[in-house]
């Protein structure tokens, strides 16, 4: 009869459990699948982006305030400019206006071209003498011109044609009244004539000279100017 000890006994052939490998354990080591803790992320400063940051400000800060000054500007010239006369004077200097129907006839057809072309709200035109029998042809009007320099040049234009245009416009010292001013010459039945015009957000006039130099009709256009425009 057997033992309880001998019951116990494995079968032939079969391992005990200490002979049973253990089972195999994968660790991750030293390798981490989740990101560093954000402690340990600090990067340096970067001077350079930072500057380049501040600058890319600072330009857009400068653009910005000389729009402001540029328009600030703008709008305060259409303010003081928009309110403007004008007149033809009996006298202006050594210049009087000739009253005679020729003259008359000269200065309203003169009137009618210059508002045919720019819309104007009031037109004048004027025939004056000199002393010396030269002679200067004014017309002009007043409006408010958002493009002054243009409306001049559109006023050139129309003075002159295909066979006598106004060449060689060169801008002149406009005087105490600002804008802009111009001269220039062209001719009429072969007589050069020296023309001057001017114009501003309120007005704009051109006039011709008979036998005057362009540095001569130049002087002669802003004692005109002074003369005839007056700001409300």
């Amino acid at each position: 009869m057997s033992s309880p000890a001998d019951s116990a006994s494995p079968e032939p052939g079969a391992s005990s459990p200490a002979d049973k490998p253990s089972p195999i354990e994968i660790s991750a080591g030293p390798f981490q699948l989740t990101e560093p803790a954000a402690a340990d992320d600090k990067r340096p400063p970067n001077p350079a982006g930072r500057k380049v940051r501040m600058v890319l400000l600072g330009t857009l800060l400068v653009a910005i305030g000389a729009g402001s000054v540029t328009l600030g500007y703008v709008g305060w010239q259409v303010n003081t400019q928009r309110h403007t006369t004008l007149s033809t004077p009996s006298t202006i200097g050594d210049l009087t206006l000739d009253d005679s129907e020729d003259a008359g006839s000269t200065a309203d057809y003169l009137r009618s071209a210059i508002s045919a072309e720019i819309t104007l709200d009031k037109a004048v035109g004027a025939v004056y003498t000199g002393a010396d029998e030269r002679n200067v042809l004014f017309f002009g009007g007043t409006k408010l011109l958002w493009s002054p320099d243009k409306e001049l040049d559109n006023a050139f234009t129309l003075l002159g044609d295909e066979e006598s245009p106004v060449t060689g416009l060169t801008d002149v010292d406009a005087g105490d009244l600002g804008g802009t001013m111009k001269c220039g010459t062209t001719t009429s039945d072969g007589t050069t004539l020296a023309v001057c015009g001017w114009a501003d957000h309120g007005s704009l006039a051109v006039a011709m000279f008979l036998d005057r130099t362009e540095s001569d009709a130049a002087t002669l256009m802003r004692q005109i100017r002074t003369a005839t425009q007056t700001r409300n």
